[in-house]
């Protein structure tokens, strides 16, 4: 299976990919986007860390499919090939969300790359983490990972756009995307997940 995890700043998301990877322990491939491969990883500082208004939401569309073309060829189809269960965390919605929805990037541009990129390595599962804007800005910022804050310092109305552009993709695609209400404690959320997984 491919598994993507994904949602705004601060819900929780990176820290529930690690505990369904731990759960799942065998046949497990755990990565994240942007990164994943070198050459990802170098995208990504380009991306999350400077001025808010260093790049148009355009050009941080086409930064992140870069990156991805890396991740897909090197490390994710490579592992679904070999049988193993990809855990993402951030994959190609989060592009749709956080460079148009809350970026105002044309969805042509990003339906042409996507469609180009990505192609049929689409994931088999989604869970869209939601939050309060509010809420999980402030968990963002009592990480004190200042190196990489660049879209939490984009504002409140950015954030709130993204989050309702991430409902969007979820009601567009139920099949593939679980809401997770991330307001509730890790625990609870694990046991959601479990949950959901064991239904698959």
């Amino acid at each position: 299976m491919f598994i993507t995890f994904e949602g705004g700043e601060g819900t929780g998301k990176s820290t529930q990919v690690k505990l369904l990877a731990e759960h799942l322990k065998a046949n497990v491939v755990m990565t994240r986007e942007p990164g994943g491969t070198a050459q990802a990883e170098s995208l990504r500082s380009l991306l999350v860390s400077g001025d808010t208004n260093r790049w148009s939401a355009e050009a941080e569309a086409l930064l992140n499919y870069a990156a991805r073309d890396s991740h897909l060829n090197d490390i994710i189809r490579p592992a679904l090939k070999n049988g193993l269960t990809v855990i993402c965390d951030r994959f190609m919605d989060s592009t749709r969300a956080y460079q148009g929805y809350a970026g105002a990037c044309t969805f042509h541009l990003l339906d042409e790359l996507e469609r180009s990129i990505v192609g049929e390595t689409r994931p088999d599962l989604t869970f869209i983490f939601d939050l309060d804007p509010v809420i999980g800005l402030a968990r963002a910022k009592s990480r004190g990972d200042g190196a990489e804050d660049r879209f939490e310092r984009k504002g409140l109305a950015f954030h709130q756009r993204l989050r309702a552009g991430f409902l969007e993709i979820a009601k567009a695609d139920p099949k593939r995307c679980h809401i997770i209400d991330a307001c509730r404690s890790i625990d609870t959320v694990s046991a959601e997940i479990r949950t959901v997984m064991n239904g698959r």
